[in-house]
Formats: structure tokens, sequence, C-alpha cells
């Protein structure tokens, strides 16, 4: 005895197409990247319109650019510092100060009488112990990142000027001064230095545990700890990274001015947040990225070239700036591809 059966469909169900490139999961960040690179291809095209002479010339123009490279190299290195912190959700403000601290402090005739070496530790251990207290009030004292580098700005500003004498010292090591002075096919040490703290910033962000927990603890905080990250630990040593970088930028900006003083880094906190904000970096944390940093950091001292090669004013100079930080907020806040992309899905 036989039974009917139905026919079965053996042809697979139909699959959906895999999304095109612009569509992956995580091409924003190229797309950001990518916007970026239009702002600084539109500002050589505004200095074009501006200063022909400069930015129409290629030997001229490979020698701004260069120019821009080197002053960009002390602030783009606080931004790197700074990125990681505002991934995981903190903020640092004593940057310039700890900036001008580390400066002061590897001046001082005792240092330099020891040589370059102990110069370089100098300034990157006041850095990183500096960081130290910053993490350690944040993690374990339970003070808002706001607060606690507030007050390490201003403790940290006024040591550097009780150790100085409110006096510039002038750094008469030339390995250090050699820095801002010497190239490397063609460009200066302080910009390869810069470079190299991008590419290693880069790796430990993308390539390493330590930039996948900063991520997540940016993301959320509690849901991070119960994953088994030490979340108080890690944030010390962010800010410990952040007090590196900044020993590492006062060796740069003491080699190019061939000084310390208590002055030194003033407002750099504000321009370094700024840089990582126009890369992209949230203030809520949990996103950001090196490059974006980078390009936000070359931007923002284009910009301020721009200024200063057609004679701009100081007091226009900073009303500017600050409209550039709160349009690169409210572009975070009210993002132009999500609102583009879900028009397009409606």
């Amino acid at each position: 005895m036989s039974t009917a059966t139905e026919p079965v469909d053996v042809h697979d169900p139909p699959r959906a197409a895999a999304p095109g490139f612009w569509h992956r999961e995580g091409a924003d960040n190229t797309k950001r990247n990518l916007a970026l690179i239009g702002v600084l291809l539109l500002l050589l095209v505004i200095g074009a319109i501006t200063k022909p002479d400069i930015f129409l010339d290629a030997e001229r123009l490979w020698s701004n650019e260069l120019t821009v490279l080197t002053q960009a190299s002390s602030i783009g290195v606080l931004t790197i510092g700074m990125t990681f912190v505002m991934i995981s959700g903190g903020i640092d403000l004593s940057v310039g100060a700890l900036l001008a601290l580390a400066s002061v402090w590897c001046t001082t005739v005792a240092t330099q009488s020891y040589g370059a070496f102990s110069m370089i530790f100098a300034a990157l251990a006041v850095g990183a112990c500096a960081g130290l207290v910053n993490g350690g009030l944040i993690a374990y004292g339970r003070l808002v990142p706001f607060i606690a580098t507030l007050a390490m700005m201003l403790s940290a500003r006024g040591l550097a000027q009780s150790i100085s004498g409110s006096q510039t010292q002038i750094n008469h090591d030339a390995f250090i001064n050699g820095f801002a002075t010497t190239k490397f096919a063609g460009v200066p040490v302080v910009a390869i230095i810069f470079l190299m703290v991008v590419v290693l910033g880069w790796i430990l962000l993308n390539r390493t545990t330590f930039g996948r927990r900063t991520v997540a603890i940016g993301g959320n905080a509690e849901a991070a700890r119960l994953a088994g990250i030490n979340v108080r630990l890690h944030t010390v040593l962010l800010y410990v990274l952040s007090g590196l970088c900044c020993g590492i930028a006062a060796l740069i900006v003491v080699s190019q001015t061939t000084s310390g003083s208590n002055t030194h880094g003033d407002l750099y906190e504000l321009d370094a947040i700024a840089a990582a904000i126009i890369g992209g970096t949230a203030l809520t944390g949990g996103r950001g990225t090196i490059v974006g940093s980078l390009l936000g950091v070359l931007i923002f001292t284009q910009i301020t070239n721009l200024f200063v090669i057609n004679n701009l004013q100081l007091d226009l100079q900073r009303i500017i700036k600050g409209g550039i930080i709160v349009v690169a907020v409210l572009i975070q806040a009210f993002p132009v591809i999500s609102i583009w992309r879900r028009r397009k899905t409606s």
C-alpha cells in the first residue's frame, strides 16, 4: 500500500544580498574620516583663494604644510591621550598644565646637569605620576573626572610657577633642542615623534585587549565590570597614558622653544578636546578613532595656519574656533549620516 507524499522543494530559500561596503557595520567611521579629508581639501582650496602665492606654489605649499605638521605635533600627542580618555567616558582638563609642569621640571639646572636621558625621564615621569593621581582620584576616590582634572590643572600650573619662579628656564641640551631642528627625509623629528605616537595609539586601540576594554567601559561601565573588566584599574591606566602623552608633548615644546616655562600649554586642553571631537570622538564615551583624531588635529591646525597667514586678529580667531567646536558637537548630537539613513529606509 503506497502513500502519496507532497512534493518537496529542494531549492534553497532566497538569501538576502550581502550589504555593500557603505552599508556594512562600522562603515560610519570610514565615511566620517573621508568627510574630514574632504574638509582638509576644502581648507587647501580656501588657502589657494586667499593666499595663492603660497598655496599655488608647490615648494612653498610643501614648506607650509610641514610647518602645519610641526605645529600640530604637541597638540596632536596630547589629543591621542585625550582620545583614549574620552572614549572611556572621561575627560582630562589638566593636559596643558601637566605639559607646563613637565617642561619646567625637565629643564631645571639639576635635571639638565645629568644630560638628555634624565630630562626625558623627568618629563615622562612627571606626566605619568600626575596621571596616576588623576586616575586614582577618579577611580578610587570616586571624583567626577571634570573636578579631579580641574583640580590637577590648577595645582600643576601653580607648582610649575613655584618651581620656575615664574621665570623661563633655558634648555642648553643640544640633543633635546635638536628634535625641532633636525629633519629625517625632509620631515622634522618632532613631526616624526607625533606620527609614531599616532601609530602606537592606533595599534593600542584597535589591536589589543586594552583598546577593546577602553571602548567597552565607555559604552557601559557597569556591563564592562560584570563582564570581568577591572574598570577602576583600567581607568587609572588610561589617565597614566594621558600623562605620558603630556610628558612627550612637553619634550616637543621644550625642543621647539628651547625652554621650559609655566606658561607653556596654555589652553592646550581645549584644543586637544576640540580636535578629538572634530575627529568623531564622542563626549559621552564609547566611540572614537585615532585616525579621526589625527585628521581633527590637522584640520584644527590648518585652520589656525590660515588665520595666521591671513593676519586674522587673535580675538576673532578664538571666536571662530569656539564656533567650530559648537558645530562639531551639534553634528555628533544630530549625525547627518543617521538622518540620511533613516530617510532612505522610511
